[in-house]
């Protein structure tokens, strides 16, 4: 995948994710685990709709997981998120799905999650 600006690094999470995030992290590793993909990911819009999705890497088309939840919430007609995940073997949450979420959120939290479901930070700026 082309690397894309640094964004802040994921703080580690005080507290259990609350049962609605939860949810994503386990929709965001299906979606992961599915297709052996590199990413996973999941959003919840403002009706509380759940998006999951995975890393796309084509020869002509490469979008990362959390683009594509993105992309998905906004096709069906979101216009804000309350929450987002990424299920990944990185440590840091990569540039270009920080911005897509931010497109739609300027606050909702992104959680980074290990592979196993391990909840690594979240990301709130």
């Amino acid at each position: 995948m082309p690397e894309t600006p640094a964004v802040p690094a994921a703080r580690p999470t005080p507290a259990e994710l609350s049962a609605e995030d939860g949810k994503l992290v386990v929709l965001a590793r299906g979606a992961r685990a599915r297709v052996a993909a590199v990413e996973g990911a999941a959003v919840r819009d403002q009706d509380g709709r759940t998006y999951a999705a995975a890393s796309v890497a084509l020869p002509s088309l490469t979008v990362t997981a959390l683009q594509l939840a993105v992309a998905s919430a906004a096709a069906a007609g979101a216009t804000r998120l309350e929450a987002a995940v990424v299920v990944t073997e990185a440590s840091t949450l990569d540039g270009a799905g920080h911005a897509a979420v931010r497109d739609l959120a300027a606050d909702a939290p992104i959680h980074v999650a290990a592979p196993d479901g391990t909840v690594l930070g979240t990301v709130v700026e």
